[in-house]
């Protein structure tokens, strides 16, 4: 009985308590791995769905060359606008308001009517000057028929009127230097093409072409040579006959 009661009390000693293998170990740590993070493909979130792939940025396009509307476009509409909103009626009577009103009629006519296709004929030619220059012209001679109106103003419109016309004035202006400056820009442009164009035209090898061999002359042209007539056979002289000799000659008597 002593004998089976000290081997019940050896097994427990020996065998691990109950649970000893599910506990944490020290530090609090979990008794399982933690599980990897999944790595995401690239096109999808966190949560697996396919996100749209972003399109590539397109290659920047050159620079356009400015027309001649884009230029003028921002001081023509504010004088236009200007013009339009005008009241002639709040001026001071005199030749000063009637002058300005023929002025403005005339401006009106030429934003409306003039100056339409003169634009439209150069910006379907940026790079082409003779196209380009009536349109400066025009832009000059307005600005001087605005600078009248705006001195007329400045004695008998009232105070805001004349401010309005001042600032348009102002801004076609600038819209002036701004067509004149890409005129120049232009042409210094051609002017560069055509030196380096005359640069290459002259360091450019001569062709040689081949020497073609001139024709030889004709031959002269061959005389006929006469032909040489045969003379006439002479007739045979028959010999004398063996034994017998010519008699002498007959001697002189002296």
């Amino acid at each position: 009985m002593r004998i089976f009661t000290a081997a019940l009390i050896l097994t427990a000693l020996c065998v691990s308590p109950t649970g000893s293998m599910g506990q944490a170990p020290p530090g609090g740590g979990s008794p399982t791995a933690s599980p990897t993070r999944a790595q995401t493909p690239a096109g999808s979130d966190a949560s697996g769905q396919n996100q749209p792939a972003q399109p590539a940025a397109p290659d920047a396009a050159p620079p356009a060359v400015p027309s001649a509307t884009e230029i003028l476009k921002p001081s023509l509409d504010s004088l236009q606008q200007t013009v339009g909103a005008l009241q002639l009626e709040k001026w001071k009577k005199g030749s000063i308001r009637e002058e300005a009103s023929a002025n403005l009629n005339s401006i009106q006519k030429d934003l409306q009517s003039t100056l339409p296709g003169l634009l439209a004929s150069a910006d379907q030619a940026p790079g082409t000057m003779s196209k380009t220059l009536p349109v400066s012209r025009n832009i000059a001679a307005l600005y001087d028929v605005l600078l009248r109106v705006v001195d007329g103003a400045r004695l008998v419109a009232p105070a805001d009127q004349f401010a309005q016309l001042q600032q348009a004035m102002t801004g076609l202006e600038k819209g002036r230097h701004a067509l004149d400056d890409h005129m120049q820009d232009r042409v210094s442009v051609q002017e560069k093409q055509i030196g380096d164009l005359q640069v290459a035209l002259k360091n450019r090898p001569a062709a040689v072409c081949p020497v073609t061999p001139s024709p030889p002359p004709p031959a002269p042209a061959k005389k006929p040579v006469p032909k040489k007539r045969k003379p006439a056979a002479k007739p045979a002289t028959t010999p004398p006959a063996t034994g017998t000799q010519p008699a002498p000659a007959a001697k002189p008597q002296q």
